[in-house]
């Protein structure tokens, strides 16, 4: 059986404008060409996967119900722009939180791989001949310890200087409809 590709995406910073600890729908704004680009990499057959670190919980910002709602309403945005998501991923733990169930040291938490594991597991996902793309060396690191080509987002939270020393980072973009252009054949 084939097995499938797949775009990996950090949340924040890369589909939706970065908010420290979002904590409500109400906060989400899709970021320019966001729906774009997923619609062109969704057109070219890649999963679309949402992988992204949630420590808000741990830090007892939000609980996982506000997280559900605040996905509930991401994936009826796209869907407005007429794009869906296959999934989403997130890591709810934080060494140094005060909820105590979420205060661990994990193996889902990016730059760690479980999460793209999963989803590759669950999916039938190739990870070699898959992206994450996100805003931050923590993403890059994810997708390289997964064996993904990893795709970084220049967004306001990083200048030109930085963008190209991160480590991890195989192609460096201004958006996701850039990315998607340079992998979309």
């Amino acid at each position: 059986m084939n097995k499938n590709k797949a775009v990996f995406l950090d949340r924040d910073g890369t589909i939706v404008v970065h908010e420290p600890y979002l904590s409500s729908p109400d906060q989400l704004k899709l970021l320019p060409n966001a729906a774009e680009g997923i619609r062109l990499f969704k057109e070219s057959g890649y999963l679309v996967i949402v992988i992204t670190n949630q420590s808000g919980i741990a830090r007892g910002f939000f609980d996982e119900e506000r997280l559900t709602l605040i996905h509930k309403k991401l994936m009826s945005m796209l869907k407005d722009e007429g794009v869906e998501i296959d999934d989403i991923y997130y890591c709810p733990h934080y060494t140094e939180g005060v909820v105590e169930e979420y205060k661990l040291d994990c193996d889902c938490r990016k730059p760690k791989p479980k999460m793209l594991l999963n989803a590759a597991k669950q999916h039938n996902i190739d990870l070699t001949q898959s992206l994450m793309i996100g805003d931050s060396e923590v993403d890059m690191q994810a997708g390289k310890n997964a064996g993904c080509t990893s795709v970084l987002i220049r967004n306001g939270c990083l200048d030109d200087s930085n963008s190209n020393s991160i480590s991890g980072t195989d192609y460096v973009v201004k958006d996701l409809l850039e990315a998607a252009r340079l992998f979309v054949r």
